[in-house]
């Protein structure tokens, strides 16, 4: 005790800067994230959320009583139905995501390296090029899934228009699973690739002209400075934004909710508009979607946990 109060009369200032982040964390973050813990292991729906249920009585007074079907503690039930797939469809959703998530951070990750390579070198108007290509990434992400819907829409679609002009048949994107999830993955790159370019540009001018110079005295190949000056100059950039856009990727809901809204019959459907279907469409089963919720949070921090691990095997300091 004499030891807090010390370092309290030593750093009274720090803890007062910290503490309005602490209370934001703990309102916006902690107490929702506990309550959802707690609401994964109840039968929580639309219908028994009520403590009491009120009545009207014939004098026009409303009486009210417990509510015998209350919400309650029902253990791992909503997890038993969701792994075993009695309700839902949770291992479908999961090889979907999985599909969707390394899909995009692989093509995120190689065209916005590419591009940052040919934004590093020294051309005519390249201020011009760097902000058209940022745009993407500035447009709101619900904006960018309606445009593209429209882009591929079967009977009004500007590819289509393409298609029937040159006496083709019109395609019908959204008609099977693999081209559904085909034309979401394309509407997510292109949303994410101006991130990954800007982060990797950052790198890149972040490695020093020299290690070039003394490669080029060496008589190394373009390809050669590549593979051992840039992708080892870049390797803390990449792993932290390979790390992000996993994260960022596996929860990106308005993407597959907006373009493809999980279709052909729940054939692209995800782990996170699985939840939101089970939280807001039919019963509104809350308690399941909480189980949804803790489920994807546990197998991102697995995730992290792990990628951690190799990294710091690979001598990586994190």
């Amino acid at each position: 005790m004499n030891r807090l109060r010390t370092l309290w009369g030593k750093h009274w200032y720090a803890w007062a800067f910290v503490a309005p982040v602490v209370i934001v964390l703990a309102v916006l973050v902690f107490y929702p994230l506990v309550q959802g813990i707690w609401q994964s292991f109840t039968n929580l729906t639309e219908a028994n959320q009520a403590a009491e249920v009120c009545t009207k009585t014939l004098g026009g007074d409303q009486e009210c009583r417990p509510n015998p079907n209350q919400a309650h503690f029902i253990g791992l039930g909503n997890y038993a139905d969701l792994l075993t797939g009695r309700v839902g469809e949770f291992w479908h959703q999961l090889l979907i995501t999985l599909i969707w998530t390394a899909a995009c951070v692989f093509f995120h990750y190689t065209l916005g390296l590419g591009l940052a390579i040919l934004l590093h070198r020294e051309m005519r108007l390249r201020s011009i090029y760097r902000v058209l290509l940022i745009l993407p990434w500035a447009v709101p992400a619900f904006v960018s899934a309606f445009a593209w819907k429209f882009i591929f829409d079967r009977d009004a679609g500007i590819i289509n228009a393409v298609i029937t002009g040159m006496g083709g048949q019109a395609v019908d994107f959204f008609d099977t699973t693999p081209k559904a999830l085909i034309a979401c993955i394309i509407v997510n790159v292109w949303l994410g690739v101006p991130f990954m370019m800007v982060a990797l540009l950052g790198g890149m001018q972040a490695i020093p002209g020299e290690l070039y110079e003394a490669a080029e005295m060496d008589g190394a190949t373009g390809w050669q400075r590549f593979t051992n000056v840039t992708l080892p100059g870049l390797r803390p950039v990449s792993n932290s934004v390979i790390l992000l856009g996993t994260i960022w990727t596996f929860n990106m809901f308005p993407i597959i909710f907006l373009v493809s809204r999980g279709g052909p019959s729940g054939g692209t459907e995800i782990l996170v508009t699985g939840a939101y279907r089970a939280a807001f469409e039919g019963i509104r089963n809350y308690g399941f979607a909480a189980a949804y919720g803790v489920v994807i949070l546990s197998i991102l921090v697995l995730y992290s946990l792990v990628y951690r691990r190799v990294l710091r095997s690979q001598g990586e300091v994190w």
